[in-house]
Formats: structure tokens, C-alpha cells, sequence
């Protein structure tokens, strides 16, 4: 019996108790944590946090007993039933001066004067802790915080300054001039300081000097985030800058170089980037040290914000745009240009090129290569990886056209075939689409970081990243294996070929990126390569990439009230109006979702002009990250990700989709739903197929047109194979399908 007793008192002491869920949350926010600093210190998502508090899941080991651990400690510091002071309740980011009390009314507090030569000197974060209650020297110099009467922005999620003294105002401010000429910064968490400055020279000393904007580091080697300051209309008007720009100015993305506010900046020793003061400019001085001296400027009247990406963002009033702009830096950086090139910035920044090297015999260290980072020297492309225009190729005749067997086509799927008589009877023409698809086709991939090595009749590795000349013509889809030792008898007819974008079968030896080639291998092919581009040293690049663009999304969603954890049946109606409920965040959501398609896209940039003639370096070649062979691998992966779920939808239903464009595929279906056609047993999805859900690889629904409908605006445009996924959304065709 005594070991009956020793075995379940074991059994209870292998599991750390934990109080209610209630519980869990009071004394989180007693503490002033949010959901994304208890997430990454017990290193899982905020959603899974999230879940806790609220009682849907229970931690398992080892994040329980940390979990645990933590929660045993705030509970000691507040006890059930005490008083919190205003101190602990503080939202992290928002300093608490109760030494300077916030004026009200309409009449805002004015910043305090201060030293031309003074500049606040280096705070620690216990000093910055305790200047919160007690006045200190440096306090004095600190702009005044005040807050006007206009609609306090909604505090973000996340801590713009990672708890970071030195930036504790967040990583961006949005300078807008009030009616009475007084000039505001509008950071997050609703904070507005005055700005003194009445140049923008005078602009970027005062950010620096005192503004404590910025963002920490997002990897041990790496840089922090410049700070990031978005000029108004009103903004640009004060400082001698033009609201809108000329066409010519448009066309060059640029103010002249003449213009009065760039010798203003030069007179004062800063200096532009060569693009000069555009949309995004960024006003430097060299470095001295390891401290850096740069303020990106971002001109939403200008056209720094993309519509198609960050809809009516500029806008938006000052209070809002910060807010907005805020959320997206803490979740995924400080915007550095586009979605586009936040995106690639984002691949650096948690793989910076160098490191600080061990100290030598003299004690000093030296930067030398950070291992998993792509470097800091571009790296040549195999011949077949190569664009056409590029140095490479310029030795091929002018006007010759490459085919399959010389150059790497590795794209998104855009396929349609005639619906089936059979389909025809059906009454809905149903979309569903691919959450985050790229950045599901980046997760656990490994591509090349170095030079690629050409071999000749190599045996395929399915592990070693490269471009491989194989001929797989005789993959016949009528016969695929779906699992181990496990084949499926399909209508290949009516699918796809998981080897082209177009989804025609192939007719010779072409060249393919390895996740194609595996999948061939997958499907129970054999493979025999002609040639190889391989690429010895290699490693898992996206994956940090890839989880801070999941976590963005997910946390976004989840605050727009659509969870990780929720039902078929539920999901989909918490989808359905979901923008509406915070149309800014909803914005969000699209610049994450655009910073991922824009990143995998910034790999292989091509020439913009710049007088550019085929056969000639252009500037993105001179680029470590310019690397068209990992773009190739995630779209390999995401299209055969694709693929993978239709096969096996279509083994298990007889259901095959009758148009495919990129991360969206269209079935025919009886019903206006997706649950009318993917099939669940007992509220679980077929294993490997499609899954309703948020996270990404899972899918959501994309529209519902009618049968008819698809059928009409095939016969109105003569295009018996029109892409009807491109129109499923809204069911509105203007034009011929011509691709994307």
C-alpha cells in the first residue's frame, strides 16, 4: 500500500498547481506584464497565453512549472485582496511622472526649457524605474508629456520600447503642428510630448537628444531600431517642406537637391542615403562608436504608405495613425520603407550579417561572420537561378527566350480548367484560402547561405537546398502515393501538375528547387538529375523570420476577436465582419500579410529604371539578401503545400478544384459554405488536407459565387479556362484574365 501512496504523491508533485484562470490574469496586470512579455519569457505565443488565463487550455511541462514558478512570485507581491498602487498598474511604455502633474483641460502643459548644450546622459533601467516617482536630473531634461483634449489613441498590445529606458516614448512618433502653432509629437499609448524644434535639422537633434524614441535590437548582434517620425501636412508646412510633391518630383521619389530644408540639414552636418529626401528619408550622421546617429522620416502625403497595403492610413488623425503605426512595430519592426522592404529589413535584423567576435590575447573583440546569417558580401546565382537582364545571361543572343531546361520557374499557381458536367449541377462555386501561405511555405525550410556548387549527374537529396535539372514528364497523377505504402487512384485530368505554375504537365528536363523535386519523390517518382546547383552550407534562415510575422498575425486577429483555438463552426463566424470591428487594426493585418508576399518578393528584386540596360548590375544585386534561390524554395514549398492538401482532399471526397491562384483554390459544391464540402469527423479535418482555422496553412473562406455565374463570365469573355479564383471574392470581372 505505502507504494500505492509514493506513487500518487509523486504523480501530484509532477504537476505545478496553478491558481484560477481569474487569478492568472489579476496578477499579470498587477504587474503591469502584457500578454507578449509573459509569452516570450516562457518562450510560447501570446494566444497560448491567452488561452490560459481565460481557462480554455492548461500549460503543459515545462512552461507549467514556469508558468508556475511565475505566477507563486507575483502572488507573493500581491496578495488576493490588496490594494494595487498606480505604480503597478502602470501600461509598460507610458511613464508615470508623479513629480510633473498632466495638466487638463485645453490648455496643454508646455515643454520645459532646456540647455542648448545639454543633452541627457545614458539612464539604466532601475534609475528609470525610480525617476518614474522621484525627480531626478535627468528627468529635467525629458520633453513634457502632455495629453490634448483630441480621442486618446488606444494603447497597442506590446511594449514599443521593450522596456528599454532609452526608448521609453515607443519607436515612433507622428509630428503633427496644433491650431495654435505649437508643434506635438503623438507617440503610443496615447503619450504627446511637445517638440521645440523649428527646423527639421533641429527636428532630428531634439529625437535624438531627447525624444527617447527608438526600438531595442531584435537579435544579440544586431542594431536598434532607428526612430521613426511621420510628418503631417501641417508637419511639412512648418518645416518649409512641400504636402505633396511635383510629378517630377514623383518621378525621381525625391525632392530636388537644392531645396532649402536639405542645406538647412547640410549645414548642420547630416547627412541622406542616396535616395535622397524622399517618402522615406533617413538623415544620418557617421557613427561614432557603437552609438548610431539616424531618424528615418516617413511622408505619408508623399505616398510613403501604400494604399493597396495600409489602405487610408495617412489620413487617419495623428492620435490614430501613432497607434496604428505602433501596433505594427511592436509586432513586427519600425517600418523601414515599404511592406516590402520592412519585410526583407526583418530577415537582417534577426540574422544581423556580423557578430562581436570572442576577445583576442590583447582583450579586444572584432566583428566576423554571424553563422546562420547570409553575410555581409551578395553571393553569386547559378546561371539557371539568374533573371533575364541579368550580367550573367549577357552574353545570350538579344532577343533569345529560355526554356524550362535553362532557366528555374518556380511561381504561384494561377490554373483553371472547364467545370465537369457533373460540377455543373452544382449550385455554389466556393473559395477558400491559404492563411499567411508564404510564410507557412518559409516555416522549417532550409535554404542556401552560401555560394552554389554545380554538379553533374548528382544523386537527389532532398536535404540539400539547390536547383536540380531533373525530367519529370512521366509523373502520372492518375496513380499518387498519399501515405507510407498507401496509393490513391485520381482523375489527373482534373488536377493540376504540382511541377509548373500553370499546372501543365511537363515535357522534358526542366529545372526545379528542391522542395519540387522531393514532393515528385513524395508522390512515389523516381528521380534521376541531370545537373545540379547545390548548396552545401545552408540552415534554416525564415524560421525566426516566420514566427515573429505569425505571432503579428495571430496576436492582430486575436484582438479582432478571431482565436487560434476556436471551432469550424465558430471561426468562421468570427471571420465574418471581422475588419469591421477595428478597421485600424484590420489594417494591420493586411501590412503583416503584405510585409510576408513583399519580403519573399524582395529577394529577387529587379532593375527600376536608373537608366538600367540588359546585361548590366543593378543596385539590388549588390545586396547579401538579394538571393532568388531561397524566393524560389518558398514558392516551391507553398505551391506543393498546395498541392499536397488538394491530393489529399481528393483522395478521401472525389472532390477536385476547378480553378488554383496562388494561395486560393475554388471547389464546386452543393452548399455556400465551406463546411458543405471539406469534410470533419466529430469536428476534426482530414489529416493533411484543408483546415479551417487562423493560424497559418490553415484556411479561411474566400467567397461564394453561384455556378451560373462562373459559367457567364466565362462565355461573356470567350475564356473557357478564365481563373475564376481571381474573381471569387466579390464575383466583379472588369477584364479578361490576362495573370497577375
Amino acid at each position: 500500500m505505502s507504494e500505492l501512496f509514493d506513487a500518487v504523491d509523486a504523480l501530484v508533485s509532477s504537476r505545478s498547481t496553478l491558481p484560477p484562470p481569474a487569478e492568472r490574469k489579476r496578477l499579470r496586470q498587477a504587474h503591469g506584464l502584457t500578454l507578449d512579455e509573459v509569452a516570450a519569457a516562457l518562450q510560447v505565443r501570446r494566444a497560448t497565453v491567452s488561452g490560459w488565463e481565460a481557462g480554455r487550455t492548461e500549460p503543459r511541462p515545462p512552461e507549467r512549472d514556469a508558468y508556475a514558478r511565475l505566477l507563486k512570485q507575483l502572488a507573493q507581491l500581491y496578495p488576493a485582496g490588496a490594494p494595487v498602487s498606480c505604480e503597478d498598474t502602470a501600461v509598460p511604455g507610458t511613464p508615470v511622472l508623479a513629480a510633473a502633474p498632466v495638466p487638463t483641460g485645453a490648455e496643454p502643459a508646455k515643454a520645459r526649457p532646456e540647455p542648448a548644450d545639454q543633452a541627457p546622459g545614458p539612464v539604466s533601467e532601475d534609475t528609470a524605474l525610480v525617476s518614474a516617482v522621484v525627480p531626478d536630473p535627468v528627468a529635467e531634461t525629458r520633453p513634457a508629456p502632455r495629453r490634448p483634449p483630441a480621442r486618446k489613441a488606444a494603447p497597442v498590445a506590446s511594449d514599443g520600447g521593450g522596456g528599454d529606458a532609452r526608448f521609453e516614448n515607443g519607436p515612433l512618433a507622428v509630428v503633427d503642428v496644433d491650431a495654435d502653432g505649437q508643434v506635438l509629437a503623438y507617440c503610443v499609448g496615447g503619450l504627446v510630448l511637445d517638440v521645440p524644434a523649428k527646423s527639421i535639422a533641429a527636428l532630428v537633434e531634439w529625437t535624438l537628444s531627447q525624444g527617447r524614441l527608438g526600438q531595442p535590437k531584435l537579435s544579440g548582434p544586431g542594431k536598434d531600431g532607428d526612430p521613426l517620425l511621420v510628418l503631417t501636412r501641417a508637419a511639412l508646412e512648418y518645416y518649409g517642406l512641400p504636402v505633396t510633391l511635383a510629378p517630377q518630383e514623383r518621378l525621381a521619389g525625391r525632392i530636388p537637391e537644392g531645396h532649402k530644408v536639405i542645406k538647412q540639414l547640410t549645414r548642420a552636418s547630416w547627412q541622406l542615403t542616396k535616395r535622397g529626401f524622399g517618402p522615406w528619408a533617413r538623415i544620418y550622421r557617421p557613427a561614432q562608436g557603437p552609438e548610431r546617429a539616424c531618424v528615418q522620416l516617413c511622408i505619408p502625403s508623399w505616398d510613403a504608405l501604400d494604399t493597396r497595403h495600409w489602405a487610408d492610413t495617412g489620413q487617419l488623425p495623428p492620435a490614430d495613425l501613432a497607434r496604428l503605426l505602433g501596433t505594427y512595430a511592436a509586432r513586427v519592426m519600425t517600418p523601414r520603407g515599404s511592406t516590402a522592404v520592412t519585410g526583407l529589413e526583418l530577415m537582417t535584423a534577426l540574422h544581423p550579417p556580423t557578430r562581436a567576435s570572442e576577445p583576442d590575447e590583447r582583450g579586444k573583440r572584432h566583428s566576423e561572420h554571424n553563422p546562420g546569417s547570409l553575410g555581409r558580401d551578395p553571393v553569386q546565382c547559378a546561371p539557371c537561378e539568374a533573371p533575364d537582364g541579368h550580367p550573367l545571361l549577357a552574353d545570350l543572343p538579344r532577343f533569345h527566350h529560355r526554356t524550362p531546361a535553362e532557366v528555374l520557374v518556380e511561381e504561384a499557381y494561377d490554373w483553371a480548367r472547364p467545370l465537369t458536367d457533373a460540377e455543373c449541377l452544382h449550385r455554389n462555386l466556393v473559395g477558400i484560402d491559404v492563411n499567411m501561405a508564404f510564410a507557412a511555405g518559409a516555416n522549417g525550410l532550409t535554404v542556401g547561405l552560401g555560394a552554389p556548387v554545380h554538379v553533374k549527374n548528382p544523386v537527389f537529396d532532398a536535404k540539400l537546398p539547390g536547383s536540380w535539372l531533373v525530367d519529370l514528364s512521366h509523373a502520372d497523377l492518375s496513380r499518387v502515393k498519399v501515405a507510407k505504402d498507401t496509393w490513391a487512384d485520381l482523375d489527373g485530368s482534373l488536377l493540376p501538375s504540382p511541377f509548373t505554375p500553370k499546372g501543365e504537365r511537363p515535357e522534358g528536363p526542366a529545372w526545379y528547387a528542391t522542395p519540387t523535386v522531393a514532393y515528385a519523390v513524395e508522390l512515389g517518382y523516381d528521380v534521376t538529375p541531370i545537373e545540379a546547383w547545390v548548396r552545401h552550407d545552408n540552415g534554416r534562415y525564415l524560421d525566426g523570420w516566420y514566427q515573429r510575422l505569425r505571432d503579428a498575425y495571430l496576436a492582430t486577429m486575436a484582438d479582432l476577436g478571431v482565436g487560434a483555438d476556436l471551432s469550424p463552426e465558430e471561426f468562421l463566424k468570427a471571420m465574418d465582419g471581422y475588419r469591421q470591428r477595428d478597421p485600424e487594426l484590420a489594417i494591420v493585418v493586411s501590412a503583416v500579410k503584405a510585409s510576408v508576399k513583399g519580403g519573399i518578393g524582395k529577394l529577387r528584386e529587379r532593375p527600376r529604371g536608373e537608366g538600367w540596360k540588359p546585361g548590366q548590375p543593378w543596385r539590388a544585386l549588390a545586396r547579401p539578401t538579394w538571393r532568388p534561390d531561397i524566393r524560389a524554395a518558398v514558392i516551391s514549398r507553398t505551391r506543393i503545400n498546395m498541392h499536397r492538401k488538394i491530393v489529399k482532399h481528393a483522395a478521401f471526397t472525389g472532390q477536385y478544384p476547378v480553378a488554383v491562384l496562388s494561395d486560393c483554390a475554388v471547389y464546386a459544391s452543393q452548399g455556400p459554405s465551406p463546411l458543405d464540402f471539406l469534410p470533419y469527423r466529430d469536428g476534426k479535418p482530414l489529416p493533411g488536407g484543408f483546415k479551417l482555422g487562423v493560424n497559418p496553412g490553415l484556411v479561411k473562406w474566400e467567397g461564394t459565387q453561384s455556378v451560373l455565374w462562373g459559367e457567364g463570365v466565362r462565355e461573356q469573355f470567350h475564356a473557357p479556362e478564365l481563373n475564376l479564383a481571381r474573381y471569387i471574392k466579390d464575383g466583379t470581372v472588369t477584364d479578361v484574365d490576362r495573370g497577375e
